[in-house]
């Protein structure tokens, strides 16, 4: 049986095909720097002795950028590359939420995005919520964590 590491991997790719498609976030070496650089709560996750269960991933950006974004005038991928590290970020993009099988519906994604949402808030404004459906239950998660937070919730046009 493969080991919690890869068998994220495997919900990852299942979910957002993230190898085959170019315009999306994939958390390479490189990439991982640079949503690092941009917050230290970009990647959240959930891990027992097994392993991770859960990985969160989520942008912090600007106003002018989420609204680049949500209009299909930019790609995932252009998101962050244009986003700055060290600028005032008022938007923050939920960008993924990966939970294995036998871990889902207990609550263990939303506790981490409104943790990680928590910290972001702390350093700074964060005015809206925005997110890309992938899934039905992405969108849900998307919703109730913008109810709790007070936050207006924007989603990207196909």
């Amino acid at each position: 049986m493969a080991n919690n590491f890869e068998r994220m991997l495997d919900v990852v790719n299942a979910a957002f095909d993230t190898r085959n498609d170019p315009d999306q976030v994939s958390v390479d070496e490189e990439q991982r720097e640079r949503l690092e650089a941009i917050d230290d709560n970009t990647l959240t996750e959930v891990a027992n002795e097994d392993g991770p269960i859960v990985w969160i991933l989520m942008i912090p950006t600007t106003d002018e950028i989420k609204d680049k974004f949500i209009s299909g005038n930019i790609t995932e991928k252009q998101l962050l590359l244009e986003t700055m590290p060290g600028e005032k970020y008022t938007a923050l993009y939920l960008c993924s939420a990966s939970v294995l099988p036998e871990f889902r519906n207990k609550g263990l994604a939303k506790k981490a995005t409104t943790e990680a949402i928590t910290a972001i808030r702390k350093k700074h404004p964060i005015t809206s919520l925005l997110y890309w459906p992938f899934s039905e239950e992405g969108k849900l998660l998307a919703q109730s964590v913008a109810k709790e937070q007070g936050l207006p919730l924007f989603v990207k046009a196909d």
